[in-house]
């Protein structure tokens, strides 16, 4: 069954049970305003016969029915003994315990049905006698069964009209979901995250929140693929050049290899081991630039990281992995404890990286300072600095300044401490040293106390 199906369903019974329990309570109290009424008027013709000369024995037998059947009206005395006196011609009908009683006094006045369809009124009127006027209930019962009548007829109608008002409703209300479901499955169908129209003006509707939240789920979507797109565009322009480079130096030791087989003069040995190294170095350059898009594109993809992390511990591995692969660079650490709830081996890469890009840029003999205070991490190096114009751009994936495109690295190795900053709520910012080189900070939130090993979730 579909969703307006069971929506129209779903209203067409809440309708009907609404209209049965109005109809079932209007027609008891209908019934019991009748009965009541019935029996008022019983006991008032019972009081007015009662003080007229009818009360008097025997006096009742000489009046014709046709005087006191009026409307179906029947009256009799009755004495402590049960014998009962008819008006003359009247139908009898039969006396009952209870009357006897009230005849007694032991109640002034009793209404009671009767065999035949009889609704009685029993009076006390003297010493040992009741007055007795019975009636039918025929009017009454015919009465309640057109109501019934009437009230099943209104319930089937209202039944049938809540079903269609059911039908009208579940489409109305779900308009705006066939629109989110057609949304979707042209999503699903083109691969285009067109967001869908938001009716204009406060709402804060169910549908309307959905409706947000979908255009907010496809405009994610959309920058993630247009980070991917990015990605592999800047992937494939940086990769062109070192190809190119590595394809041409393949081409000339193909070339001088092919002279010295016909005979010919090739590459000098001194010539073809420098050609040699620099293949080497290219390759090394693409093995980098690959890893860093392959680290790149893993963090994209990655999930909340939720361990707690001394970053003490993290800047002094980092610096250790760097000062054996930079030994002409000297390292001045200082550090105060923090802690910090994240990816331990992210933000090692990403000192790492701010460590290496340190180290290029200082000059032989040169020191890297290394500060980390309250969950800021400085690293300074006394290499020529930062241009101004350059500032603003050191941290966009594959930028490079013209200065750095002399030497060797992807432009991705800042775009990753970035990320692992913002991954795990903070912030990174490019400077001047006081010596004159470059600062690069990164800033942490954390605590200067260590940290529960509790399961915190967090992901920027």
């Amino acid at each position: 069954m579909t969703l307006r199906a069971r929506l129209a369903l779903l209203v067409a019974v809440a309708v009907g049970l609404g209209v049965a329990l109005v109809a079932l309570a209007a027609y008891f109290t209908v019934a019991a305003q009748l009965h009541s009424q019935f029996d008022a008027q019983l006991v008032s013709r019972a009081r007015t016969a009662a003080i007229t000369t009818l009360t008097v024995p025997g006096e009742l037998a000489r009046v014709p029915s046709d005087y006191l059947d009026a409307g179906g009206i029947q009256v009799a005395d009755v004495d402590v003994l049960g014998n009962a006196t008819y008006a003359l011609g009247a139908q009898p009908f039969p006396v009952l315990p209870s009357d006897i009683a009230v005849a007694r006094g032991d109640h002034q006045l009793l209404v009671h049905d009767a065999p035949g369809g009889l609704r009685v009124a029993a009076l006390h009127v003297g010493p040992g006698q009741a007055m007795l006027v019975a009636q039918s209930v025929s009017s009454v019962d015919r009465t309640l069964a057109r109501l019934r009548l009437v009230l099943l007829l209104v319930g089937v109608v209202g039944a049938a009209g809540a079903g269609l008002a059911g039908l009208a409703v579940a489409r109305a209300g779900l308009r705006p979901v066939e629109r989110l479901t057609a949304a979707a499955e042209d999503v699903a169908r083109t691969g285009r995250p067109e967001p869908i129209d938001v009716a204009p003006g406060p709402s804060d509707d169910e549908i309307t929140r959905l409706a947000v939240s979908f255009n907010a789920m496809l405009a994610a979507l959309a920058e993630s693929r247009g980070r991917q797109n990015r990605l592999v565009a800047d992937a494939g322009h940086e990769l062109r050049t070192p190809l190119t480079s590595l394809r041409t130096n393949l081409d000339l030791l193909a070339q001088s290899d092919g002279q010295e087989a016909r005979g010919g003069r090739g590459l000098d040995a001194q010539d073809r081991a420098a050609l040699l190294a620099d293949v080497r170095a290219q390759v090394e350059e693409l093995s980098a630039l690959v890893g860093d898009v392959v680290e790149l594109a893993r963090e994209d993809e990655s999930g909340p990281v939720s361990e707690p992390v001394d970053l003490v511990a993290v800047v002094d591995r980092a610096v250790e992995r760097v000062r054996r692969r930079a030994p002409g660079v000297g390292f001045d650490v200082r550090v105060n404890p923090w802690y910090l709830y994240g990816d331990p081996a992210q933000l090692e890469r990403a000192v790492v990286n701010l460590l290496d890009n340190a180290t290029r840029w200082s000059p032989p003999g040169g020191t890297v300072h290394v500060r980390l205070d309250r969950g800021v991490l400085h690293v300074a190096d006394e290499g020529p600095g930062i241009p101004a114009e350059d500032l603003p751009h050191v941290f966009e994936r594959f930028y490079r300044s013209p200065a750095a495109r002399a030497k060797p690295g992807s432009g991705l190795g800042l775009a990753i401490v970035r990320q692992a900053a913002e991954r795990h709520g903070g912030r990174v910012t490019a400077g001047s040293a006081p010596g004159g080189g470059a600062l690069l900070t990164i800033a942490l939130p954390g605590s200067p106390a260590p940290l529960p090993a509790e399961q915190v979730s967090y992901q920027a």
